[in-house]
């Protein structure tokens, strides 16, 4: 690979191994498949950081006339929708080029959304583990979903950040660009009992550790690896599917249970810290039934009738 390509895919692969917690036989296919539309575009004079929408139509076409199982080439293609609907929302092109290609019909999976229940689950099973351990899992499922924080964001927070019971915290998001996010009373009431437990989790002789989740691993803070693997043994304690469940999702629960709550799109768009409002509509999904409704009574012409 050539020009951005291979620091945009190891980027893309580096986001699917800590936010989604995606398996390393996974992450090792997404590397061939990227590798292997790579390899296609490059014959093409091009890249994956400036394929146009005609060298992926043909890319994709390419894995139909070579024959290969049908899984193989759906995964491949999946593997590049994802890909450039992750570099649409990093910002670093402003379009999607995958975007107008239509795959073979195959039944499109719904994005995956908790239910606010499912959600209730999730924090009482965290909040069941013993002692700090629950007081803290609790409280990170509690922030995310209240924050819609990215799991880099969440366990990034400085200590300082909620030294003085806020409604609201800075966070430094993507491209060093801050944004207030929201704490709800939950939020805020799970911190509380928590900060009483963090102490326990400070390294040796590291009572200056400045971050909010500690840890006695290498680097003193908990890392989003981490996270994932407790969120998925809290899943299973809730009879939820954890496959249903990364703190991805959490974040994805927060901005769908907005829209369908009536929050502004735009709204959602400025909490998620998205520079692009076709971000937000990617990574957000709403009931057809809502957007039905929405249209009916908020359109003039609707109201008219």
């Amino acid at each position: 690979m050539s020009g951005k390509g291979p620091a945009w895919a190891e980027a893309f692969l580096e986001m699917m191994s800590v936010e989604r917690a995606a398996a390393r036989n996974t992450l090792t296919a997404y590397t061939r498949d990227l590798t292997d539309a790579s390899g296609f575009l490059a014959a093409r004079g091009r890249d994956l950081a400036d394929a146009a929408t005609q060298d992926v139509e043909a890319y994709f076409a390419d894995l139909g006339a070579r024959g290969l199982a049908p899984a193989t080439a759906a995964r491949r293609r999946s593997a590049v929708r994802q890909f450039y609907r992750f570099v649409l929302g990093e910002g670093w092109r402003a379009d999607d080029p995958s975007r107008r290609v239509e795959a073979p019909r195959q039944g499109r999976s719904l994005p995956k959304v908790l239910t606010a229940d499912e959600i209730d689950r999730l924090i009482a099973a965290a909040a069941a583990r013993d002692g700090g351990q629950g007081l803290r899992l609790a409280c990170m499922v509690e922030l995310a979903y209240a924050s819609g924080l990215r799991i880099s964001e969440l366990t990034s927070l400085p200590l300082a950040t909620v030294a003085h019971d806020p409604a609201y915290v800075i966070v430094k998001g993507k491209g060093g660009k801050e944004r207030l996010a929201p704490l709800n009373d939950a939020a805020r009431t799970a911190v509380k009992a928590y900060l009483t437990a963090r102490p326990g989790f400070l390294p040796k002789g590291d009572k200056a550790n400045p971050w909010l989740f500690p840890s006695r691993g290498r680097g003193g803070q908990l890392t989003p690896r981490r996270f994932a693997q407790l969120l998925d043994e809290a899943a299973v304690a809730a009879g939820v599917d954890p496959a249903r469940v990364s703190p991805h999702v959490l974040r994805h629960a927060f901005a769908t249970h907005l829209l369908e709550g009536g929050a502004d799109l735009r709204v959602v768009q400025t909490l998620l810290g998205h520079a692009d409002i076709a971000t937000t509509q990617i990574y957000t999904h709403v009931a057809g039934e809502r957007l039905r409704e929405v249209v009916e009574t908020k359109h003039p012409l609707s109201r008219k009738r």
